[in-house]
């Protein structure tokens, strides 16, 4: 049997921590940290509960997926006296359930005291934990769970690998973090472990960001998806050849203790599950306590969707479900890890080749599901990350997934009962019915992108051209100050103040008739077979997929605002450029249906060009 320590108990002073600190720790007095001594004091006599996402021990799941076979917990502690006790959740449990007769009492001391307390574990539990409950104040350091290990400890040679494009202060904050809490740690990942920043943006001080085992490369800006498949192809090559990989955004906050428990858990993994994805959940970086994914599905519309329900992480009955949770058949045969965070065998890459040039969106989820791996998720194992509604992008949602999904499904078999087909028709129809034109033009242009085969994506150049000139084709927003300026300009506007909307008026709508439903459906508000140019306006948000439908009907006009980033656009009523888009859907329609046989065959017979090391170093101009 083999020893070794895979948990910290985690208590950070980060602003996430600071604002959700039953993440970290449940209590009736404050846990205050002591930068001085760096240790951390349970301020007063009270109940300090760690049974929290961050310090609870998934049992369950390391007695399934790793050669874990006895827990112990290690704490240290100095001051008034105080007891400690295990505590366990099962599958039906809403709060912490105390174990019988597994605590221990420590007297009042000035000096530091050592707890080394083997802890119970039977088949129901599913996460385990451990409530303090002093008389006075208590401070605690060096505290941790400790594993017994059946047999020897896999080599693990990790790389952590993200891909930046001008987001200098997210990933210099985590260059930073990783090299004072990992590199510069006594921890064993400290010897085995290499970050690599591609820099697609070439924004970055390379020289004076690299250091040991932190490597920034400046690169051409070839998207996530060339910036991860040059991390990929790096984490090969490098010398010790590295076993993992994780990737990672940039746009991100990260808590280095989530890359230590993943290099310590890939150390124990049973020989069956060393070729599984490890897959971190996207926690949202506003509410840093709701869990937005941990595991990703293709759904049979053609859409992008987590497979859990959101998650609020403070609950406990909320951290037993995250870990019981069991994907249907369907999220099965479809799921994938998003690259947020995901770690990745380099086993599995060299199965089953790069991923596809398709610059951003979709190559992750095209990848995961191409690999059919396992995959594993655990409480602790995360990022927080900015929500989809705060960075919403036309040409991302409307070009590069249409197009992305399409070449996904065609080349590598992604997904292959997922219509696409559909969802192109039900999102050109979204824009064209809230006037989005340019918009359904962005659906069109991917379609037609898609049509074009193979050879058109094959070019080194051709992903950041496309996505680029999308930039350049998508409705142009302007600021709150400019767009008010318009307004007044516009008749039509009359009375509109943007300091008179707010958040009732954006997410609100108006009901409609069953007769009233009935016309918009058959007229695509009043532009097809009932043609009618409408009066007034409405206010209405960004994001594509909403569709307020009873706000927009009969309007002239759609003030539609990008309330986070405090930007809008003006859209107008545009019967002869609806006829138009649709007339060119018509034509492209007709196309596809006449060749998707020989360009299906064309995109498989790509493939492996596509997902070739000699392919991708050309590519990315490393030959």
């Amino acid at each position: 049997m083999t020893s070794m320590k895979f948990a910290n108990i985690l208590l950070e002073t980060n602003p996430r921590s600071v604002a959700y600190p039953a993440l970290y720790c449940r209590s009736d007095h404050p846990v205050i940290f002591n930068e001085a001594q760096g240790e951390w004091e349970m301020y007063g006599a009270g109940t300090f509960d760690f049974s929290t996402y961050f310090n609870s021990l998934s049992v369950k799941k390391l007695k399934q997926f790793t050669k874990a076979k006895s827990f112990t917990l290690h704490l240290e502690l100095k001051g008034a006296a105080c007891e400690v006790q295990q505590t366990m959740g099962d599958a039906f449990a809403h709060d912490p359930i105390e174990v019988e007769g597994v605590r221990q009492e420590l007297p009042a001391s000035s000096q530091w005291q050592s707890v080394d307390m083997p802890l119970t574990i039977t088949d129901d539990m599913v996460i385990v934990g451990f409530i303090i409950k002093t008389e006075g104040s208590v401070d605690i350091r060096n505290s941790y769970y400790e594993l017994e290990i059946d047999g020897d400890l896999n080599d693990v040679e990790l790389v952590l690998s993200t891909t930046t494009f001008k987001k200098e202060a997210f990933i210099e904050r985590n260059i930073g973090l990783v090299k004072e809490q990992i590199v510069e740690s006594a921890d064993p990942i400290a010897e085995h472990f290499h970050m690599y920043v591609m820099d697609n943006g070439r924004t970055l001080d390379a020289e004076k960001l690299t250091s040991d085992r932190i490597t920034v490369i400046p690169n051409d800006n070839v998207g996530g998806a060339g910036g991860f498949t040059r991390g990929m192809i790096t984490a090969m090559e490098q010398d010790p050849k590295a076993t993992n990989i994780l990737l990672m955004d940039d746009d991100v906050a990260v808590s280095p203790e989530s890359i230590k428990r993943t290099y310590n858990l890939l150390r124990i993994l049973k020989e069956e599950h060393r070729e599984d994805m490890i897959s971190g959940a996207m926690l949202n970086y506003e509410i840093g306590e709701d869990q937005w994914e941990d595991i990703g599905n293709m759904t049979p519309q053609g859409t992008f969707a987590g497979c859990k329900p959101g998650m609020r992480l403070t609950l406990f009955e909320d951290l037993i479900y995250n870990e019981m949770f069991t994907p249907t058949k369907w999220q099965r045969d479809n799921m994938y890890a998003a690259w947020w965070y995901c770690c990745i065998p380099i086993s599995v890459i060299e199965k089953n080749g790069l991923p596809l040039p398709v610059f951003v969106r979709c190559d992750d989820a095209e990848y995961g599901i191409r690999c059919k791996t396992g995959f594993i998720t655990m409480n602790s194992l995360c990022v927080w990350h900015m929500s989809f509604f705060e960075r919403y992008n036309a040409a991302v949602e409307r070009y590069q997934t249409t197009r992305n999904t399409m070449i996904a499904q065609a080349t590598c078999g992604m997904a292959p009962d997922a219509d696409f087909m559909k969802e192109l028709h039900n999102n050109i129809r979204l824009e064209l019915k809230k006037f989005g034109y340019a918009n359904a033009e962005l659906c069109l242009d991917a379609f037609e992108d898609f049509l074009k085969g193979p050879e058109f994506i094959k070019k080194p150049g051709q992903s950041e051209k496309s996505f680029m000139a999308a930039n350049r084709n998508k409705e142009q927003l302007v600021d709150f100050e400019t767009l008010q300026a318009q307004a007044d300009k516009d008749p039509e506007l009359a009375g509109f103040r943007i300091e008179d909307v707010d958040r009732q008026l954006i997410d609100g709508d108006k009901p409609r008739s069953m007769p009233e439903r009935l016309e918009d459906l058959i007229t695509d508000n009043n532009q097809r077979y009932v043609k009618k140019d409408g009066s007034g306006y409405a206010v209405i948000p960004l994001q594509g997929w909403l569709y307020p439908a009873g706000a927009i009907r009969g309007k002239h006009k759609l003030i539609v605002l990008d309330w986070y980033n405090r930007k809008g656009y003006i859209r107008t009523k545009d019967v002869k450029r609806y006829e138009a888009i649709k007339k060119r859907y018509a034509r492209d329609l007709k196309y596809y249906k006449a060749n998707i046989e020989r360009l299906r065959k064309e995109y498989t017979a790509a493939r492996a060009e596509l997902t070739s090391i000699a392919y991708w170093k050309h590519y990315l101009k490393m030959d």
